[in-house]
């Protein structure tokens, strides 16, 4: 008997996962190898990181340290540089984790913030998500049985498209910012019921660049201790801020024993592919996750851990110079998207910028980016996708701009091919 005879009409796919198919990113690189066009779209880097770097993973291949399984938890060594990247960093602000306990390595964010869902949530339980939010958070929230709850981010008043703003460039000679997205703290409050079991944060954010300020994670972690929540955070671009500063919301009062940080070395030293990951938190919350982790991938990417470790130690002009080359990577593109028409969002962090297509006569980013490869030879993502209320979304489409500085300037004079309608 076969298994459809078994089982007649039954979708192979389960219903927690049935909204979800292919990513967005996937079908767009597809769609820029396709067409030749310069691929705008998806968020990775296309230059490796330091050589030092990549040396260490080599170096530890050679001397076969990592070319069999690792210790669950992450090496040693790892667990010791994470710990004291958040002293370095943060221990201002009073975060000191005990590498033993209250580190754990993970095969990247994604699974890290899976495993957090998986591991902290019942069936049934509600998480509130800031959308847009990154795509693999409401898999891994459906996968846990959850149910997801969008906050939206807003743009400012004055802003491109219907709000009024024009996207042109300003007398410095900047690209004039259409303000940024912001978060409602009343809708948040608002959106929190009995059922309410985390509130998943990513700041700085992708796709929108915004940083949280100091005023709204404060808000945001009174509500968490008022409210008896719990908070994943996702911070994978914590150093690469540009405007403002980037503040764990673990390091706010009554926090750590109630937030589950997140973070990796992919953004920060250009080794996406490497895919090595990390939480801190509570010795109680890191033993949780680790009791969902250990059954995903159990270990992973063994020699590139002791690479990461001597990462981790490079001094902070490696970190300033990451932040300023990116920085003038995010002015090149939003000068080029303005000088092109679009509404340009200002990105105060992260690899992206957020653009309005109204100014163009454009209504769907959708539609839009399916038909802009062809037009001008970029592809770029539309955030729709990103959101429960799409129509929210529907005119706003995301950039890279971690891309070399000649790519940006070619993909620039591509996009003043696309005139308003």
């Amino acid at each position: 008997m076969t298994a459809d005879q078994r089982a007649p009409g039954r979708p192979l796919l389960n219903r927690r996962l049935a909204e979800f198919g292919t990513t967005i990113f996937a079908e767009m690189s597809a769609l820029a190898v396709r067409t030749g066009a310069i691929n705008l779209g998806q968020g990775f880097p296309d230059t490796d990181g330091p050589e030092a770097v990549r040396e260490a993973a080599v170096r530890a291949l050679r001397d076969g340290r990592g070319n069999q399984y690792p210790p669950g938890p992450g090496i040693p060594e790892l667990r010791t540089a994470v710990a004291d990247h958040q002293r370095r960093w943060y221990g201002r602000l009073g975060l000191d984790p005990d590498p033993d306990t209250e580190v754990l390595i993970t095969a990247g964010a994604t699974e890290a913030i899976t495993a957090a869902l998986l591991a902290l949530l019942e069936p049934g339980d509600e998480v509130i998500a800031l959308e847009p939010y990154y795509d693999s958070y409401a898999a891994a929230i459906a996968m846990a049985g959850g149910t997801r709850v969008p906050v939206t981010l807003r743009p400012d008043t004055g802003n491109t498209g219907d709000s009024g703003g024009d996207g042109s460039a300003g007398e410095d000679g900047d690209a004039r910012p259409a303000g940024r997205f912001r978060l409602d703290l009343d809708e948040l409050r608002n959106a929190v019921t009995d059922r309410t079991r985390l509130i998943l944060l990513n700041t700085p954010h992708n796709p929108t660049g915004t940083v949280l300020s100091r005023e709204e994670l404060a808000a945001i972690a009174e509500l968490c201790v008022e409210r008896g929540l719990l908070a994943v955070t996702d911070e994978v671009y914590e150093h690469l801020v540009y405007e403002g500063e980037h503040i764990p919301i673990a390091s706010f009062p009554g926090m750590r024993e109630r937030t589950v940080t997140v973070s990796s070395a992919g953004k920060t030293f250009s080794f996406t592919g490497w895919k090595v990951g990390w939480v801190t938190s509570t010795p109680e919350l890191v033993a949780a996750v680790r009791s969902a982790k250990q059954f995903l991938t159990y270990v992973s990417a063994g020699p590139f851990q002791y690479a990461v470790a001597e990462a981790l130690a490079l001094p902070d002009d490696y970190y300033t110079r990451l932040r300023d080359d990116l920085r003038a990577q995010r002015d090149l593109l939003s000068q080029g998207l303005s000088d092109a028409g679009f509404g340009v969002f200002r990105a105060p962090g992260t690899y992206f910028v957020t653009t309005d297509i109204r100014p163009l006569g454009e209504s769907s980013g959708i539609d839009f980016c399916l038909a802009l490869p062809e037009r001008c030879g970029v592809v770029a993502v539309p955030t729709q996708v990103f959101y429960d209320h799409e129509a929210a979304g529907a005119p706003f489409v995301r950039f890279a701009f971690c891309k070399q500085q000649e790519v940006l300037a070619d993909a620039v004079r591509r996009l003043k091919g696309v005139v308003p309608r």
